[in-house]
């Protein structure tokens, strides 16, 4: 089992998101994709108020949703990445949007300007046309990649994902 994992990191608003759902969307038909999202201001909302989940959770106890089709779990404990990893079980790629302190490749997203403090944790970017690359003073080692050029991007995850 080949278990290779990638990170994308970005400010808020970069396109991580859009990013990690297209190359998601292209490779679930020929591998088994795992998707890992940071919440760091713990705003993401899962369930709606006075469903049964909702209301299970709210007791402070963890909860497991359980149908034939996918699995949800909500937890009050915050888990290593590497736990989160192993309760996926057999996957080929785990994308991680966020976290830029996890040791794994990372690749930056940007849009209309690089936030140049993500570049001394990334090892490619991946930018649009609304960057002029001339107004920054890059490093030679970083890969710069087309923010809309999905299979490329995806080439450069092969290349660079790390095993797990």
């Amino acid at each position: 089992m080949s278990r290779k994992a990638i990170a994308f990191t970005g400010p808020s608003g970069s396109g991580k998101t859009t990013l990690v759902e297209k190359i998601a969307q292209r490779l679930v038909t020929q591998r088994r994709v795992a998707i890992i999202k940071h919440d760091p201001s713990d705003k993401a909302d899962f369930d709606r108020q006075g469903k049964d989940s909702d209301r299970f959770f709210k007791t402070g106890a963890d909860v497991a949703v359980i149908s034939p089709t996918r699995t949800t779990l909500f937890s009050h404990r915050s888990r290593e990445v590497a736990g989160i990893a192993e309760m996926f079980g057999d996957f080929d790629l785990l994308m991680v949007e966020g976290l830029k302190t996890l040791p794994l490749p990372r690749l930056g997203i940007f849009r209309d300007k690089i936030e140049e403090s993500y570049l001394t944790v990334v090892q490619a970017i991946a930018i649009d046309e609304s960057i002029d690359l001339s107004e920054y003073d890059l490093p030679e080692s970083l890969t710069i990649l087309d923010l809309n050029d999905t299979d490329a991007i995806i080439e450069w995850i092969d290349q660079n994902s790390m095993e797990l």
